[in-house]
């Protein structure tokens, strides 16, 4: 007799193996832990096989759980196909969504890829650039959400989260060790002064080794051991890592999480879309 998979069930697996934890995945699916944890159980139950490694402080698949991830992801997206075709479509349109280059990974592309699910037919164009100019850009009426990266939240904002700064650098690499430390910044980015403050306070020496306005140039310089860099909490490249000094660079500062959305533009759709964003950054 043919035998039926959850397809919730199936969609707290997918959340979980791609957000690393229960934690984040309960926050963006909007489920409590326990919740997300039973419906994991009853997957491992029905097909008799154990998908996740917990033996070790981070969460892994287990050789199944990886075979499973890829069928998996197919029927949810087929799923998600089926009800967007055959159900209402009552909302079209565009949002234009600004985010900071440095805090798009990893909740955005997760956000866009549900809210497409949900909503077929509304174009979300991003905008990628610093917080200074995207605030500029939103008070102008050029986009209708915005985040920024900021010390403290401006009019009509909302804090969804405060992270701390990290060095960075290649992986392996010993550019922290130099002195003077040689340092990699966009010329607009908000966190090179306060950085630089904290460097001299500390008496450690440094130079401007890489200045650029662009974020590739900036990251292949230090991915290449040439300079370091800061970055928020969380969102680090996959080709750096953070420093661990041990106490020979200085402890950064924290920046909040902002969230700017319009009241003039704004909707039901719109505010769908801040509201996976509120989700993805308070469990981030």
């Amino acid at each position: 007799m043919p035998r039926n998979l959850d397809m919730t069930a199936l969609r707290s697996f997918v959340a979980v193996a791609e957000a690393g934890g229960v934690t984040r995945a309960a926050g963006f699916l909007n489920l409590t832990q326990s919740a997300v944890s039973m419906q994991l159980k009853r997957l491992e139950e029905a097909l008799g096989l154990a998908l996740f490694d917990r033996a070790g402080r981070k969460i892994a698949l287990t050789g199944a759980g990886e075979q499973l991830l890829g069928y998996a992801k197919r029927m949810l997206s087929l799923n998600d196909e089926v009800f967007a075709r055959l159900t209402a479509q009552e909302y079209e349109g565009e949002i234009v969504l600004g985010v900071p280059h440095d805090i798009v990974y990893p909740e955005i592309p997760r956000v866009l890829n549900r809210f497409a699910a949900e909503y077929p037919r509304v174009k979300v164009q991003l905008l990628s650039s610093f917080t200074t100019r995207l605030r500029e850009q939103f008070a102008r009426g050029e986009a209708d959400i915005v985040l920024g990266t900021e010390d403290a939240v401006g009019a009509g904002g909302e804090t969804l989260n405060e992270r701390s700064l990290i060095w960075v650098g290649a992986i392996g690499g010993s550019a922290w060790k130099s002195r003077p430390l040689r340092l990699a910044y966009e010329h607009n980015c908000i966190f090179r002064k306060r950085v630089q403050g904290a460097l001299d306070r500390a008496g450690i020496p440094w130079e401007m080794a890489v200045e650029s306005e662009s974020t590739r140039t900036i990251e292949a310089s230090v991915s290449a051991d040439l300079a370091v860099h800061t970055v928020v909490e969380g969102t680090e490249p996959p080709y750096v890592e953070r420093i661990q000094h041990g106490g020979a660079l200085p402890e950064l500062m924290t920046t909040q999480i902002n969230l700017y959305v319009s009241d003039v533009t704004g909707g039901p759709v719109t505010e769908a879309l801040a509201a996976l964003i509120r989700q993805a950054y308070r469990t981030g």
